[in-house]
């Protein structure tokens, strides 16, 4: 996953509290779930806390693999001057059925993309439709 994550200074901050959180914290109370699990002793294949320990154990690694990754490739984007978003990152679009008034939503990285908060993916169809009128117009 060699390709740039565009992401909001704001999405930077989240996801570097995220990698801080488990690399520091979630890793450390896993390890211990797992050394209770194995005091407890018996057979492992049959110790249930000790396999659901080792499945949170997978899950918290992969995460940190992933924000990792994202992080340095991270490619920071300016959305906001003041309290305006700025054009180049930014997708104005009008409903053609409702026929409201314009709407600018702001254009962000897949990683921190959320449109229930009005926040689309670069790489959406409706970001990627977005982003070349914008390089059209540059």
């Amino acid at each position: 996953m060699n390709d740039v994550q565009y992401l909001t200074q704001e999405g930077m901050v989240e996801m570097e509290a995220r990698l801080k959180y488990l690399t520091q914290q979630k890793r450390m109370e896993v390890a211990e779930r797992l050394r209770q699990a194995l005091a407890e002793g018996g057979d492992l294949s049959e110790n249930a806390e000790y396999e659901d320990a080792k499945n949170e154990q997978a899950f918290v690694e992969g995460e940190i693999q992933r924000l990792e990754t994202i992080i340095t490739s991270a490619e920071i984007i300016e959305t906001t001057t003041g309290r305006r978003i700025s054009r180049t990152w930014c997708c104005n679009y009008r409903h053609r059925k409702r026929q409201q008034r314009k709407r600018s939503l702001p254009l962000v990285g897949s990683a921190e993309a959320n449109p229930r908060e009005g926040k689309i993916s670069v790489e959406s169809p409706l970001g990627r439709h977005c982003w070349a009128q914008k390089s059209a117009k540059m």
